[in-house]
């Protein structure tokens, strides 16, 4: 296929997702209903995991900005995994590699150790406020069993003598130990905060070797990295497919295995980790995505823990989760990856997040962590459709999701709704017949917040639905509430329908680049407003497209219950039990007065 037929295939995948008749119709209504009067449960932010292959991005201006911006928009603590933290070279960025040339040999076989390179990469994420997920990888060429070619021979190629076993297995634990103890020095109020991984898919081409040869290469990977941090979590195998083999016999190595170091029965495993990719195509000339698969993968895993005597409850970490397997293939390559730049792909990470805490509960399995494998790829087109959070600095719809989401927190809320898909049936069928429209809330202290998603695998031109959403609220919150509505879909929220607007441009002007920039936040689609309390409830009704995305915000303006009485009872001073605001012009003057007291907070001091 010509590039020029590619482009026209993106822009006639992309675009169906664009404007639609203003005559269209509404869909059936869908209820959701939220509990916010009970305490809740903890609300595990599994989603604040984020990675990518290409170390040396790191400290590039886009790297380091973009950590940012992931350690701004969480409420929790950021977790960064990348690849080749060990390899051999000379630190330069390039395209599904990198390097840090943390270890090579002198000429009579003795280690050097230079943690320049490596230093400024944990400096930029610790400085960006976030931690690293330090995934222990890949072999340094002086210890490879293959230094011969090192590289790999193209970027969608896994040949290269980084991804072999050590010659020699002492050394690379001497390797692990040296730098822990390095990274204890350098970093000792947050040391204590780092977690670590041992390599990367070793199910698959990112290890030529035997499942024996890793499970010795764990064994020396932990008595060193514990010896010197004794509370450090360490976890793996990261395997690709967490429904094959490699998983179970890892556990079981770690469970009842001779230990390679110690001789002894079993080696420690603080967390186990695998990878799940949910799998993208052309299905009848649109893009389909299929979250059943990837769902079927994250059962598959917990599966595995759950039926290991040993490790049932070790928290485990999905360290690779996304709907396809290939961040660095653009669309331009691969026309299915075109879901990149809509919001499609921030509604499937919501509706995957979920769905991945509620399996996880199911199966009681500990679930910490999903992390997006997805950064940005510096010098590259923009919006080349590359599996990325960022364009040459411009956010992606995607980052808006998880905008949107990060910033959730304290305990989660019960939802039931009428167009959320049972669970079993997701899994089994994915989302073909009908919309996943679901919401995921938590409480605050008295801050409610609901995230509302309209999700399909397909992605064609759908009608919006109509959402009617009820929230039970506490006492609390009186006879009124403020509410506030922020949405990402096609038309908010969207820099990449902006550029399109501008004509593709290759190099957008500045005047260009600030309305890009413009349009890449979250749009508050409904400012801070009065809603009314009636029967203990806040009722809004709202339209939300295909992919659309709506952050609902609710908190007590303060104002006491009005008295009211009963015709029945005339001479009643007490307050209704019914806690409902009485129509008319009572529940006018809390309006106004609930109004007038938020003016007056935002009043300048004089």
């Amino acid at each position: 296929m010509s590039r020029r037929s590619t482009e026209v295939l993106l822009a006639a995948l992309v675009l169906s997702l664009g404007a639609r008749s203003a005559n269209a119709e509404v869909s059936e209504t869908v209820t959701i209903d939220v509990d916010a009067t009970v305490a809740g449960t903890p609300l595990e932010r599994v989603w604040a995991f984020h990675g990518y292959d290409e170390v040396n991005y790191t400290t590039m201006p886009e790297g380091r900005e973009l950590l940012r911006a992931l350690a701004e928009l969480h409420a929790a603590p950021v977790r960064v995994r990348t690849h080749f933290l060990f390899n051999t070279g000379d630190g330069a960025p390039a395209l599904k590699w990198g390097s840090t040339n943390v270890y090579t040999e002198d000429a009579e076989g003795n280690p050097v150790y230079d943690f320049t390179l490596i230093d400024g990469i944990m400096d930029a994420t610790l400085d960006a406020g976030a931690f690293p997920l330090v995934e222990l990888g890949f072999m340094p060429q002086a210890l490879s069993t293959m230094p011969e070619p090192y590289r790999n021979a193209a970027p969608t190629v896994l040949d290269g003598g980084c991804f072999y076993p050590p010659r020699d297995y002492e050394a690379w634990g001497a390797l692990v130990g040296t730098w822990a103890a390095h990274v204890k020095e350098r970093y000792p109020a947050v040391a204590s905060s780092f977690e670590w991984e041992l390599w990367n898919e070793p199910d698959i081409g990112y290890w030529h070797g035997t499942f024996e040869e890793f499970a010795r290469l764990y064994d020396h990977t932990e008595a060193a990295l514990h010896a010197v941090f004794p509370e450090a979590s360490l976890g793996g195998p990261a395997v690709a497919r967490a429904d094959g083999p490699f998983l179970v016999d890892f556990l079981e190595h770690c469970a009842t295995g001779t230990n390679a170091v110690t001789g002894r029965t079993g080696t420690r495993l603080d967390m186990v980790s695998f990878h799940a990719k949910g799998g993208v195509t052309i299905a009848d000339e649109h893009v389909q995505m299929d979250l059943g698969n990837q769902l079927r993968l994250h059962r598959a895993g917990f599966e595995a823990v759950r039926r290991s005597q040993v490790f049932a409850r070790t928290p485990v970490v999905i360290s690779e989760a996304d709907p396809d397997g290939c961040a660095a293939c653009p669309a331009t390559l691969r026309p299915e990856n075109a879901y990149r730049t809509s919001p499609a792909y921030g509604a499937y990470e919501l509706a995957m997040m979920k769905r991945s805490l509620d399996l996880a509960a199911e199966m009681d399995v500990d679930l910490r962590g999903v992390l997006t494998w997805a950064f940005t790829f510096p010098d590259t087109p923009y919006f080349a459709g590359y599996r990325a959070l960022a364009t040459n600095g411009i956010h992606l719809p995607v980052l808006n999701a998880f905008k949107l989401l990060g910033g959730l927190s304290g305990a989660r809320l019960p939802v039931a709704s009428s167009g959320a898909m049972p669970l079993d049936a997701l899994i089994a069928d994915g989302v073909r017949a009908r919309p996943d429209i679901d919401a995921l809330a938590a409480s605050d202290g008295e801050r409610i917040q609901l995230l509302v998603w309209n999700y399909h695998d397909d992605l064609v031109e759908a009608e919006p639905a109509l959402v009617a959403l009820e929230v039970a609220v506490p006492p609390a919150f009186g006879a009124a509430a403020l509410v506030t509505h922020t949405r990402v879909d096609e038309t908010h929220g969207n820099a990449f329908a902006a550029w399109v607007s501008q004509g593709r441009p290759a190099a957008p002007s500045s005047e260009q680049l600030a309305s890009l920039r413009a349009a890449m936040e979250p749009v508050v689609i409904e400012p801070e407003h009065v809603v009314a309390v009636r029967r203990g409830a806040v009722k809004l009704t709202f339209s939300l497209p295909r992919f659309g995305m709506s952050l609902f915000t609710l908190v007590p303006t303060g104002e006491a219950l009005p008295e009211t009485r009963s015709p029945k009872d005339e001479g009643c001073s007490c307050r209704s039990s019914s806690r409902t605001a009485p129509l008319g012009f009572p529940l006018l003057s809390v309006v106004v007065l609930a109004l007038a007291r938020r003016l007056g907070r935002r009043s300048p001091q004089r």
